[in-house]
């Protein structure tokens, strides 16, 4: 069925907390099992039978643009407006007033949500509704107060809150939003918030649905990339568009992307997916929940295990990468080694922020490079173009163009 309805997602924004990873891309470009996030969203409102979209853009708008075009390859329509400096999601919404008629849907593109959740949310006879969630960390996000089946009230991120269920960024609304987007005030954080337009809506007695969503998968930090891997790298179809040379073991569920190549000896143990054009081999052992970019070289000796490696890079010889993030055109020097767990056992820190993982290896933005027998510690974080000496060591918070030597 197709839809005549059609869908706002918002990807003006950076993601300032998934830094660096966002230093050259937004946030909504970010890849998850080989998709960029935004490109999962997008898979599952066509599989609603929506097919004509508005992309809200701005920071870094031509990775988007580029990418995307005018959504041909999905078979799908997309118009593009430009949010040029972030005033917050009311603002976002507001230029698309004049492109979208009567009701739509409006979703937030960091996060990824399934086909039937979105289902739920349009809802005949109802005007404005709302994906609600319930999640352990409540004081992260927006929170919800519902009373019966309407929302009573729509808070933004506070440190009591009053409930569980927080919003999900899954939106159904129709033009009436626009006149209350043109009352909305600046909020405490110097934004327009398109809560406080819903807010304003409700006190002026529109009802609000609220709807329970069950699959949604929220990235905020740059370690949450690993953990919606593992999701869903689990729904990857095992397909083998590359070549084989003789004795490479693959077990379990493999993709792998046209032009490349698998040299002898290698072990695959899936979930795995590898992009187009890459050199695995000889003798490489890729392990679990490991997505691989286009045109990378994972060379001898060297064993990845749950991690996504970006396009471009090449991790040629005798290196151990963990449980990490690797941008794209990073290289990884002979027996370049990532440590993925502490000796005490204990929840790995990055930047200050304790990650709620036990493992985690590092997180290496674009263009990085490391000389022979280098060392990640444990939950590092490194920025882009930093090169790190032959058996440098390095921990902790890296800035962009750093020298570790």
């Amino acid at each position: 069925m197709s839809m005549k309805m059609k869908a706002v997602i918002l990807a003006a924004g950076e993601g300032k907390r998934m830094r660096p990873l966002t230093y050259e891309r937004p946030k909504v470009m970010l890849p998850i099992a080989g998709k960029p996030i935004i490109e999962h969203l997008l898979v599952e409102m066509k599989e609603v039978g929506i097919d004509d979209f508005v992309f809200v853009v701005g920071y870094h708008d031509e990775t988007i643009r580029d990418y995307f075009r005018k959504g041909e390859k999905w078979d799908v329509s997309i118009q593009y407006v430009t949010q040029k400096t972030q005033l917050g999601t009311a603002d976002a919404l507001r230029r698309t007033e004049g492109l979208v008629e009567d009701k739509f849907i409006m979703l937030n593109g960091d996060t990824i949500v399934s086909a039937e959740d979105i289902r739920k949310v349009i809802t005949d006879g109802v005007n404005i509704a709302l994906g609600v969630i319930e999640v352990r960390n409540p004081e992260d996000y927006g929170v919800v107060e519902t009373e019966g089946e309407k929302v009573a009230r729509i808070h933004e991120k506070m440190k009591e809150p009053p409930s569980n269920l927080i919003n999900a960024g899954v939106y159904f609304l129709d033009e009436n939003i626009f006149t209350a987007l043109s009352k909305t005030a600046k909020s405490k954080r110097g934004e327009f918030e398109l809560t406080d337009s819903l807010q304003l809506l409700i006190e002026e007695g529109t009802d609000i649905f609220w709807k329970p969503i069950e699959h949604w998968i929220d990235v905020s930090y740059p370690w949450d990339l690993l953990a919606a891997n593992e999701l869903l790298i689990e729904r990857i179809r095992a397909v083998n568009k590359g070549e084989l040379e003789e004795n490479v073991w693959i077990k379990d569920k493999v993709a792998i992307g046209r032009g490349t190549v698998i040299k002898s000896g290698s072990y695959i143990e899936g979930p795995v997916l590898i992009g187009e054009n890459c050199e695995i081999g000889p003798n490489s052992y890729i392990r679990p929940n490991t997505s691989v970019g286009d045109d990378c070289h994972i060379g001898s000796a060297v064993e990845i295990k749950n991690s996504i490696i970006m396009d471009g890079t090449k991790i040629p010889h005798l290196s151990y990468v963990g449980d990490s993030v690797i941008g794209c055109r990073c290289n990884l020097g002979a027996g370049t080694k990532i440590a993925n767990l502490r000796f005490d056992d204990a929840t790995i820190k990055a930047k200050g922020l304790d990650t709620r993982r036990r493992k985690l290896g590092a997180i290496i933005s674009d263009g990085v490079k490391t000389g022979i027998n280098a060392c990640i510690d444990a939950g590092t974080i490194i920025g882009n173009n930093t090169l790190i000496g032959p058996g440098g060591y390095a921990s902790g918070y890296i800035a962009e163009n750093s020298r570790v030597f």
